[in-house]
Formats: structure tokens, sequence, C-alpha cells
């Protein structure tokens, strides 16, 4: 595993790898399916046609219980029309404002309510159905001991879903102060903590939560009609992850050295990566299978750079704030990941599940991703002397296990084509054989013997040749190769130099 730090030890004060947004969201599986709880609710009296009685009454007590809440604490309830402040400030904004303003260092801060549109029980031609309807939903901002700025998240209408809202630099950032750990930062951001292991074990520690008895107190605290609905079905809140981002990050000790690096950082992602390069820092290989889409964005924020690829829903991510790097991965949809199955089970792998009980497979797909993504940064670095002098070395013979090796001329479009080729993403995460080469390279198998015969000896000696200098080095029993730490760099830098660097010097001439 690559260390950002390795490459520049004295730019950089480590990594830390943590969960940033995450989104839990809450389903009463005792509705569920609908036709049954219609059946539940004939049991305890209540028909088909009183339920649009039944679901304003329980509207009018979760909106009185939240009264009182609100009352209880001293804090408002308050309606936002367009779901946002007067001046245009989110939710998150105006509780933390709030909270500054009115010094609410614990508990709740304010209710807010307002129309939103989201899947609700009601009766269709005699029958108990689920449709998208708009609706009040309330969001509860605390500042929680344990999470710091949080919300809950609760529809006013049968099925009363719940989502709930924390950040995990957060609740880092109030751990690391319990533990008398001492950092640097910004908001949601380090740039340096002094114990750098210790605080990598707590955010590890995170991810072993029992989340299920966290949000069921909460859910206790929030929903009147819990109580009912647990008696006559025997089930409550079912949790699953919704979204999450898990984030590393690369604490630098100047800005300036992050921000001189960033232009050729964003370059080079840029100009090496592929479809099949994002597909595989998300776990997966682009394929005909594959009716997603994949994309690639660049844009300048107050604060910095950003680079950001999707892929399925998911994405992955790249920039700067301040002196930290961020690498991050969004999970939206967890079934494009697999994880072992259980041992002894078959399939070996399967979708990841969005059950809460799975978070810690959560931290570790993402951790993977981003890790996946700094080795690339890592590979594809070289600038300067170190890549005039990788050039220059592919541009001599060699000596290879007592064998001749003939030199490169690694900036013709022939050789280019060549390491683009071999750099693809799907050779990276699965390895490539002589086969695979070949139908990159010429687009198809050949059908005719002699000439499939001459397009095998000649990509033979090509892999001899990237073998003997160092580019490739082939998979220990398997006729498998890989590119290896200086494939990455060198390669990389004869395309860079191509199509980057000679353009932009000829076109100042």
């Amino acid at each position: 595993m690559k260390q950002f730090k390795d490459m520049y030890p004295v730019k950089t004060n480590g990594q830390l790898t943590m969960f940033d947004r995450i989104i839990f969201k809450g389903h009463l599986t005792g509705v569920y399916p609908v036709s049954r709880f219609a059946s539940i609710m004939y049991n305890h009296g209540v028909l088909l046609k009183e339920f649009k009685e039944f679901s304003e009454e329980s509207t009018k007590e979760l909106k009185e219980h939240l009264q009182q809440m609100a009352d209880a604490a001293g804090r408002p309830l308050i309606y936002l029309p367009s779901g946002r402040g007067k001046k245009g400030e989110s939710k998150e904004e105006l509780a933390r404002q709030l909270a500054i303003d009115e010094g609410v260092d614990a508990g709740l801060i304010a209710i807010y309510y307002t129309l939103e549109m989201q899947n609700v029980l009601t009766v269709r031609r005699g029958q108990l159905v689920s449709e998208k309807r708009k609706h009040l939903h309330y969001y509860l901002y605390f500042n929680d001991e344990e999470f710091g700025l949080m919300f809950v998240r609760i529809q006013s209408w049968w099925p009363f879903t719940i989502h709930i809202y924390i950040n995990g630099h957060e609740w880092l950032s109030r751990r690391l102060q319990a533990a008398e750990i001492g950092y640097e930062g910004d908001g949601n951001y380090f740039y340096k903590i002094d114990d750098l292991e210790r605080a990598q074990k707590l955010c590890d520690k995170f991810a072993h939560r029992q989340w299920e008895r966290v949000w069921n107190a909460f859910a206790k605290r929030i929903s009147p009609r819990l109580a009912l609905l647990q008696e006559w079905t025997g089930q409550g809140y079912y949790w699953t992850v919704e979204q999450a981002e898990i984030a590393t990050d690369i604490m630098f000790q100047q800005e300036s050295d992050l921000e001189e690096m960033m232009p050729a950082l964003l370059q080079e992602m840029f100009l090496t990566q592929s479809a099949e390069d994002v597909m595989r820092f998300l776990q997966n290989k682009l394929s005909s299978q594959f009716h997603g889409e994949v994309k690639t964005n660049l844009r300048r924020y107050h604060e910095g750079w950003r680079v950001k690829h999707w892929a399925d829903r998911n994405s992955i991510k790249m920039y700067n704030h301040g002196r930290t790097l961020r690498i991050e991965t969004t999970i939206n949809n967890a079934g494009s990941f697999k994880i072992p199955n259980a041992k002894g089970k078959k399939p070996r792998w399967k979708r990841m599940p969005k059950g809460v009980s799975y978070f810690w497979h959560f931290r570790n797909v993402g951790a993977e991703a981003n890790q996946r993504y700094i080795d690339a940064l890592c590979d594809m670095t070289y600038q300067g002397k170190a890549a005039i002098d990788a050039l220059d070395s592919l541009c001599q013979p060699h000596e290879h296990q007592g064998r001749h090796v003939a030199k490169f001329q690694p900036v013709t479009e022939q050789t280019c084509r060549v390491f683009a080729v071999v750099l693809q993403g799907t050779f990276i995460l699965h390895g490539f054989r002589n086969r695979d080469l070949r139908l990159a390279l010429f687009g198809e198998l050949a059908t005719d013997e002699k000439v499939a015969q001459r397009r095998r000896a000649a990509v033979s000696r090509l892999l001899v040749k990237l073998r003997g200098h160092g580019l490739i080095e082939k998979v220990a029993h398997s006729h498998l190769y890989r590119v290896t730490s200086l494939g990455f760099r060198t390669m990389a830098a004869a395309i860079r130099y191509r199509y980057v660097d000679y353009p932009v010097a000829f076109a100042s001439v």
C-alpha cells in the first residue's frame, strides 16, 4: 500500500481515513407489505375508509409531540416555505448560525419544517398503496454531545420514514479533544494531528458502532406512533446506510506546497484516467453488462480545485482545502460493490447490502477505492529531472536476464499508443495476457492463422521489451502481466510529454 507521504515526506504530515458525511435511513418494516399492514389495522379496528382520519390523527400527534420537544428545550419550531432561509441559506447554515448566536452548545437547536416529496401510504380504489406526495417534513437539528451538529428528518405521514445525518469529522474532533490529542484544523478539515496512529484507531472504532441501538433511541424520542406500531407488528425501524462518504485526508505542512502540486495532479488524472480507470477505482470493470454512465468533471471553487468521477451513482473525487488534499468516495449505490460472503457460503462474493450491520464494509470499500486513487497519484507524478531520466532510460538498450533488450522511442505516436493501452484501467486491476494486448492493440483477433501467429509473435516481443525495461512484471505461476510502479510513472511521463508538455511548449514559440 502506497502512502503519499513516502513520495513527499518533508511536505506532508501523513494521511487519515475517516467517514465524512453519512445519511442513515430508518424504515418502519412493520408497514410492509402494505397489504399486510391493511390487515393488521383491520384487526385493530381501523378500516380502510377510516385510514385518512387515522393518518391525520397520527400527523397531529407528531406535530404536537415535536412542539412539546421544542417548548421544553426553549427552542423554535420554524416553517420554511422554500426549504431555505430568506437569504437562501440551507437549513444546516441556519442551524449552525443560530447555535452560535444563541450559544446552544448542547441539545436541540431548532426544528424546521417544510413541504417535500416522498412516498406515503394512502387508499386508492379500496386498496392501501404507496405513492409519492408532497407533505410536511420535520428537521430536528441537534448540537449533539457525541456527533456534533446533526439532524433527524421525519416525514409527517405514514410510514414516518426517518433520515439521520451526521459528519464523521465532527465526531472525530470531539473524540480528539476528549482523548487530549492535539490537532490543527479548519472546520471539517484536519491539517495536523499530533498522534496520527491513535486518531486512526479512533476512526476504525467508529466504523464498528452498534448503530441500531443509537438510532432506535433517537427514533423513540421523536416518533410517538413507534410504540403503537411495535405493539401491533412487533417491529420497529430497520436502519440502512442511504449515503456514505469515506474520505482520506493527506495533510500538508504548507498550503503553498499543495497549491503548487495541484495543477500537476489534476492534469495527470485527466490525461491518463479513462472510463476503465474510474470503474477500477470503484471496484468494477467496464463491460457490456454495465449500462450506467461514467463521467469526469473538473471545477474551480473558492477554496481550490476539484476533480470528480462518477460511475453507477457512486463517485470518487479529489480536491484541496487549505493544507488538506482529500480523496473521497461517495457510496449511493451499495449494490454495485461486492464483499466476501460468509465463510463456506456460495457464491464466494455477494453484493454489499445497505443495512447498518454492514457499516464496516462501507468503510473498507471506500478506503480501498481511495487507496487505489492514491496509488494512481503516486505512480503518475514523474516530473522535471526524474521524468527526463526515466525517458532517457527507455532510449537505451538493456540487458535483462542475459538477453539483449532493444530501446524504445518513448514519445512516438505508436509507442505512446502502446503505453496508453497497457495503462488502461482493466489491465491495471486484473492484469493482462498476450491475447488481451492483441485485442486492445488490433481491435479484434485475427481469423487467419498466419496473421494471428504474426501478431502473437509481435506482442510476445513487445512483452519481452516492456519487461526488460522494468515497465511490467510477470505474475508468479500464471500467464498474467502487471504494470510496475516504474512502469506507471515512466509510461505516464511519456504520454504527458507527447500530448501535453510538447504541444504547450510548441504553441508558446
